[in-house]
């Protein structure tokens, strides 16, 4: 038996025929960019997630890019993020002229640990950008109240969250719905993925709204009109078709997530020297990866390798640790959680269609690797 990191082709076959409806309908209306297919999209993710307004862009890292333009931030600026996370969080910092400053992760969530926050802020942070990992939301609470009480923005990275939840004083509110504005990747393996590059920004702001719209079209106002130097990055009318079709199912997606980690955190418990996810109360996540600890990583990779069942590293080198950052002067001592972890964490399959077989199948031979 083969089993897939991710299934794609699965997911695709189960509704084929609605998407493939949806994009010879943009097909045969040539409406490739922008256009109504974009703005119903736009409109339906808004609504779905409870904010006013919803910017299509052309991914995940542009959006954060905009979204910190929008904001104002550039040169002679800081921007605070954590330190495990894909390097397009902390590029899109840099590619605005801002200087990014990591934090440690909380050991048990693997989230930016928010106790370490203030003590990275200096009279030139502009904005914190927690990382909701893996599909679970990083602690916004105590995130928000560290942002106020130094006037601080809070940009959401949302990519890896779709519709995860999050508690906040007895009231649960969608991951990218709390800061100041929040982004969205539609990368093909995300939970609720395109066929292809895309992404969204999403606020309450008018402002901000109207501002980051203008950023990712040229910054125009009309077809000819610029009223600043903006960017090309928008959602075209295929992807935004596509997306439209998989939001009517994101809800039945992740109950299956949900389902599969509830059989691997209650099956896993008590095998050798797996740590398996720890979820706080206030956490209801949507389980984008699972993904679990282990000092014998390498060797159960391996072993899992050899029985075709595919894993994965999220991520292999913590984002100080890449040379890509190296001029910051950091040592791995700097944030020894991340830097620890990164050599122990193991993701398994994780995706809606996977077969209860299967899922079976990896527990059984994680289980025969500690036998040996």
């Amino acid at each position: 038996m083969k089993i897939n990191f991710v299934d794609l082709k699965k997911q695709y076959l189960n509704i084929k025929t609605e998407i493939d409806s949806a994009i010879n309908e943009v097909l045969e209306n040539t409406a490739f960019i922008k256009g109504r297919y974009v703005e119903n999209f736009e409109k339906a993710f808004a609504q779905k997630l409870g904010v006013k307004y919803c910017i299509g862009v052309g991914n995940g890292t542009d959006a954060l890019m905009v979204a910190l333009k929008a904001l104002g931030i550039g040169r002679g600026d800081e921007v605070i993020t954590a330190a495990n996370s894909f390097i397009a969080t902390s590029e899109a910092i840099t590619a605005v002229g801002a200087k990014v400053v990591f934090v440690d992760i909380n050991p048990n969530t693997y989230n930016i640990d928010v106790t370490k926050v203030d003590e990275k802020i200096t009279s030139k942070t502009k904005a914190i950008i927690p990382v909701h990992l893996y599909g679970q939301p990083a602690d916004m609470k105590q995130i928000l109240e560290v942002a106020k009480r130094h006037n601080l923005f809070v940009v959401e990275d949302t990519a890896q969250a779709h519709f995860a939840e999050y508690n906040m004083n007895g009231k649960w509110y969608f991951a990218g719905t709390m800061g100041d504005i929040a982004t969205f990747s539609f990368y093909p393996g995300k939970n609720l993925g395109a066929y292809g590059d895309a992404g969204t920004i999403v606020t309450n702001d008018e402002e901000i709204a109207k501002k980051a719209k203008m950023l990712a079209n040229h910054g125009r106002i009309s077809k000819y009109d610029h009223e600043f130097e903006g960017y090309n990055s928008r959602l075209d009318g295929i992807q935004a078709a596509i997306l439209n079709v998989k939001l009517k199912y994101i809800n039945e997606w992740s109950q299956k997530r949900r389902k599969i980690a509830k059989i691997y955190s209650e099956k896993l418990n008590n095998i050798g020297d797996i740590k398996t996810p720890f979820v706080p109360d206030y956490a209801k996540p949507v389980w984008h990866l699972y993904v679990v600890r282990t000092k014998y990583r390498e060797e159960l990779k391996k072993f899992l390798a050899e029985k075709g069942i595919a894993t994965g590293i999220h991520y292999p080198i913590a984002l100080p640790n890449l040379k890509a950052y190296s001029y910051l002067g950091y040592k791995k001592d700097d944030f020894p959680v991340s830097s620890r972890y990164q050599d122990e964490i193991l993701s398994l399959p994780m995706f809606p269609e996977l077969e209860e077989d299967e899922q079976h199948r990896i527990i059984e031979m994680i289980l025969n690797f500690y036998k040996r």
